[in-house]
């Protein structure tokens, strides 16, 4: 019998084309799924019949309610090596294998995070409105050199960033709760307290993972340290930032703006407050989206399918189901 596998959130509809999948006709029929559900019985629905399952990145979460509900599901693959939006317990006891893939190509992210910046400060996306419109000239920007260019996080992201705004002549300063003195002067950075963090920035940068201790790490204390001619740039994890604070703060001009990649619920609801306000970049979570990175993902996603299907396994971000198969071979 074929076993049946699903590609999920296909969002630009190019994961067929972006990897040979027909390595797998022999044994698989692939069906690729570009909607996004939301509805844990929707995706139940859908997924019945699924041995195989791979997922994007953090679009579609498998908790363990909807795990639970996938008695046929048997192999789970993330691109990343990382999914916060998956139980891997949960998978781990109901039996199922969860592998992974490499992450692509480094730089994607810290270009977007630039990008944002740099839409942000010259207000390029209002002046080409206004063009279109029939304007010519009707906003100041913001030059960079000699402004302070601060990154929450100095890991690889952070670095990559923070190479920039030195590139641009602003000074770099970060902190997080790791960072060391000696760490940060090796790329050029100061290590600052995280207060002075947020009261030194022009451009603040989030280059922090999403963990328990980074959940909520910017709040409303810290915008009200922060100039009010300061921008806040996040490509990281939406939940780092507390939501409600940052729109306050951007209602209030506490802050200049914002350009976000990442959200607390992806795709943004229609009636969210960020869409209405003005001064704010919004982007849905592309920082990896690009053609590099989708083929290293998918051809990856690929290869760890065929090896499920030899039974060698590969990837796998929790070894202890195949170490319980073959405990019972």
């Amino acid at each position: 019998m074929m076993k049946k596998v699903a590609i999920l959130d296909d969002y630009q509809n190019v994961a067929l084309d972006m990897a040979d999948w027909t390595v797998l006709a022999s044994e698989c029929e692939v069906h690729a799924f570009r909607d996004h559900l939301t509805d844990v019985d929707a995706i139940a629905e859908r997924l019945q019949a699924f041995e195989i399952v791979t997922c994007m990145r953090e679009r579609t979460p498998f908790g363990r309610d909807l795990l639970e509900r996938l008695p046929n599901l048997r192999l789970l693959v993330t691109a990343g090596m990382r999914n916060a939006a998956i139980d891997v317990e949960a998978a781990t006891q109901r039996g199922i294998l969860v592998c992974g893939t490499s992450g692509g190509p480094l730089g994607p992210p810290a270009e977007l995070a630039w990008g944002l910046i740099l839409a942000l400060i010259r207000h390029i996306p209002r002046e080409d409105a206004a063009v279109r419109e029939g304007q010519w000239g009707t906003t100041l920007g913001m030059s960079l050199e000699g402004k302070v260019f601060g990154t929450l996080g100095l890991g690889q992201l952070g670095t990559r960033v923070a190479k920039v705004g030195a590139a641009f002549g602003m000074s770099i300063i970060a902190w997080s709760q790791n960072l060391t003195a000696a760490r940060a002067s090796q790329v050029g950075a100061t290590l600052v307290s995280k207060d002075d963090l947020f009261a030194q920035s022009d451009i603040l940068s989030i280059n922090v993972q999403l963990s328990d201790r980074t959940r909520g790490l910017v709040g409303a204390r810290e915008f009200g340290l922060m100039k009010p001619t300061a921008y806040v740039i996040n490509t990281a994890r939406g939940p780092i930032v507390d939501e409600a604070a940052l729109v306050q703060a951007l209602r209030s001009g506490t802050i200049a703006g914002a350009g976000l990649d990442v959200f607390d619920e992806e795709p943004l609801p229609a009636d969210h407050p960020l869409k209405s306000l003005d001064n704010t970049l919004l982007v849905p979570h592309i920082g990896y989206v690009t053609e590099d990175q989708y083929r290293v993902r998918y051809s990856q996603t690929v290869e760890d399918v065929a090896a499920y299907l030899q039974g060698k396994p590969i990837r796998i971000l929790n070894p202890e189901v195949y170490d319980r198969t073959l405990d019972s071979a």
